[in-house]
Parts: structure tokens; sequence; C-alpha cells
């Protein structure tokens, strides 16, 4: 985004000004324009809202600390912004061991989940997010970002640093396994809502 880049070009040179209210303020306004997507993002992979708004603050805190360091020939901000994310949410679920979960231990009001929301039910959102826990955490965010962010194929490579083949299999392989374990929640069935299983179809043949 062109205005990205102008606010990134305030923050920095008020920076190299000797860090004054104008670079605070334009990065301010970054934060604004890219808050609710990273926040979504951290969301769909951190248990507890509390630990997600703070992963959030670290994430920006980061972004401004080494912004110098952004290559707008590279890649999007929004996309460097993410790759940030991504890091910090794989050390933290790391440190914290979250290989399995249940339905139960979920806040589901905190979990953003768009486009989904729109044919979820709150019952079917715990099944979800306890199923993407159980996922390795590159099948996790790669389906993430693929599905539930729905960014390209193209970029999420750039964020999870590999090749564009192994995103689309990572995300493919997600796909299966959640498949596998919310096979029970089968839209076909009358008198019940839209399920999971319909959206992580919607992509499969568009080579994203």
């Amino acid at each position: 985004m062109d205005g990205d880049r102008t606010l990134i070009e305030r923050v920095l040179a008020g920076a190299g000004a000797g860090a004054g209210a104008g670079d605070v303020e334009a990065f301010r306004e970054l934060v604004e324009r890219h808050q609710r997507r990273v926040l979504g993002f951290v969301r769909n992979l951190v248990r507890h809202a509390s630990d997600a708004e703070d992963l959030v603050q670290e994430v920006f805190v980061a972004a401004f600390r080494k912004l110098d360091s952004f290559d707008p020939e590279r890649s999007q901000f929004s996309t460097w912004l993410l790759t940030i994310a991504r890091n910090r949410c794989l050390n933290h679920l790391k440190r914290s061991s979250i290989t399995t979960t249940s339905a139960s231990d979920f806040d589901v009001e905190s979990r953003v989940t768009q486009p989904l929301d729109v044919v979820l039910n709150h019952e079917t959102y715990a099944r979800l997010d306890a199923a993407l826990d159980l996922l390795p955490l590159e099948q996790r965010t790669a389906f993430v970002l693929a599905e539930i962010q729905e960014l390209p194929y193209a970029e999420i490579a750039i964020i999870e640093e590999v090749e564009l083949g192994t995103i689309k299999s990572r995300v493919s392989r997600a796909k299966q396994r959640l498949r596998e374990l919310l096979s029970d929640l089968d839209p076909r069935k009358p008198n019940e809502p839209e399920r999971a299983s319909v959206r992580f179809s919607a992509n499969e043949s568009t080579g994203r």
C-alpha cells in the first residue's frame, strides 16, 4: 500500500530526527490499519484472548523497533507484520507446549474466524478450534493464513519462508486432517446449518 509506505517513511524520518512525536503518530496510524488482521491471525493460533492480546502488542513493538529493516521491494508491510506475528505465535506455542486441547477449553466468543462465522454456530467454532490445535504448527499456520485470513499462497510462502509447493501441500494436508476430525459435522444432514467442511474445499481448485 502506498499509504503504508508514506507512513513508514514518516516514522523513520522522525526516528532519525530523535524519535519525536511525529514518528509515534505515524506508527499509530500503521497500527490502526493492520491491528485487526494481526489480531485475527494471532487469535486463531493462540488459545487464550489475554495471551493473544499480549502477543499482538509484542508484534507491533518489534515492528516499531526494527522498522528500518522492512524492505518494500520484497513484500507488503502487512506480509512483514504477519511474518513477525507467526514467529511470535510459534515461539509462544512451543514454550506453552500446547499440543492437545478440547472444545471446552476455548473462549469461543474471543476468537476471530471470519468468514467462517457466517456459517458456523458456537459449537462448531469450538470444535474447529480444537481440531486446529491438533494440527502440526506448520499446517495450522498455513491453513489459518489461507482459509481464514484468505491470503494468496504466494504471500503465505513469503511469511512461512518456504516454497509455494510446500504451502499448497501443508494446506491440503491440513484440510484432509480437519475433514477427518470433523467428519461428523456433515453439512448435508437435514435441518442443520452448513458446517466447516464446506469452507475447507472452497479454494482447492483455484490454484492460488
